[in-house]
């Protein structure tokens, strides 16, 4: 990919798979018309990689932001990256009911499972959810209801097969109208390729915050 004019070779490198994918995701709900007066954006899984560049983009482009996470010490990071509101994990795993009380103008799910089936039940109408995750399992316990009563949309992300033209597309949005409004704030460290397997332990035991970069030499 070239690399953005607006970005350094490490803000993107910073960004990588996740940030792309978040990018990738906003632009989805806002070619499905989301607007920043529409009311609140959710976000889940706010603390990992998608999620938090998710909520850095959408708040730089002035979304009022939710995020959800199951992490009981990201309120601060969350916040210090745009989030207006701080949510559980168990507030947004809700499935008690088809159809909760409508809440969302728009959401970005990075979790699914009983996460994504709270945010299609509690979707206002019309608008959409873009889900990209599968940490909270890989089945989706819901009904018709909020397809066929809300007229809501549930797109899929993928950033594997993405097309070539559109994966330029959105690489270069990252460096303007998608850029994400505190990179800093990420919280970007650093290590070398020795180092790579304990930094993959932290993330399976979810200890890890922030993004991580591996120098190679």
């Amino acid at each position: 990919m070239p690399l953005p004019e607006d970005l350094t070779a490490r803000q993107a490198m910073s960004l990588g798979t996740a940030g792309f994918t978040a990018a990738l995701s906003v632009r989805a709900l806002e070619v499905q018309g989301l607007q920043p007066g529409n009311g609140p954006v959710l976000v889940t899984g706010a603390t990992g990689g998608v999620g938090s560049v998710a909520v850095n983009i959408l708040a730089a482009k002035g979304y009022e932001v939710a995020a959800s996470t199951g992490k009981e010490d990201g309120a601060a990071w969350l916040t210090k990256l745009g989030a207006t509101e701080v949510l559980t994990r168990a507030e947004t795993s809700v499935v008690d009911k088809p159809l909760q009380r409508e809440r969302w103008a728009g959401a970005i799910d990075c979790v699914g499972g009983n996460t994504l089936a709270y945010v299609l039940s509690s979707l206002k109408y019309d608008a959409s959810v873009a889900a990209s995750g599968n940490t909270g399992g890989l089945k989706l316990p819901t009904t018709v209801f909020p397809f066929i009563l809300r007229g809501v949309s549930l797109i899929g992300i993928d950033s594997v097969q993405c097309p070539i033209g559109l994966r330029r597309t959105v690489w270069q949005q990252l460096g303007t109208d998608l850029r994400p409004g505190n990179l800093d704030a990420l919280g970007t460290s650093e290590i070398t390729l020795n180092e790579l397997s304990g930094a993959l332990d932290n993330i399976l035991d979810g200890e890890t915050q922030g993004r991580t970069l591996v120098h190679l030499d």
